[in-house]
């Protein structure tokens, strides 16, 4: 099994790298078991406290590297009328520790109907997608 442990560096001289699609939530994990794209069962295996978002590098001990890649996930997005609308927004998601990923008046989240239920409370049309998530991060780099 491929076993992927540190962080590595886009290479400049033209060697293979490999993808590795996974959820958001798989991102947040610094340990788990999956399959690159290609169908390669692999062990990704970081420090602790390391957090994946799309474009990263990874490297194998023995120098294959690979792409991290956002999955396709289920979404709520809410199309703001406002600036205003948005920060009313963001500040009620964020009171619940949810995780948004924002574009202009465009916000989406992972899809929760209690979450739903509160959003249309504030006046918002949610609509269903599928999409890659790859939402705000911590001031600071920290966790999500």
């Amino acid at each position: 099994m491929l076993k992927l442990t540190k962080r590595g560096d886009r290479p400049e001289d033209g060697r293979e790298v490999f993808g590795l699609t996974v959820t958001f939530e798989e991102r947040r994990q610094h340990k788990f078991r999956t399959r690159l794209d290609n169908g390669r069962e692999t062990a990704v295996a970081l420090p602790r406290g390391a957090c994946l978002r799309p474009g990263d590098i990874l490297a194998s001990e023995d120098g294959l590297l690979v792409e991290v890649r956002a999955a396709a996930e289920r979404l709520s997005l809410v199309q703001c009328r406002d600036a205003d609308q948005v920060a009313r927004l963001c500040y009620q998601l964020g009171r619940l520790c949810h995780p948004v990923q924002i574009d202009g008046l465009r916000i989406s989240y992972p899809e929760a109907p209690a979450v739903d239920i509160m959003v249309r409370g504030l006046g918002c049309d949610i609509l269903a997608v599928t999409a890659a998530f790859d939402p705000e991060g911590p001031a600071g780099g920290g966790l999500y």
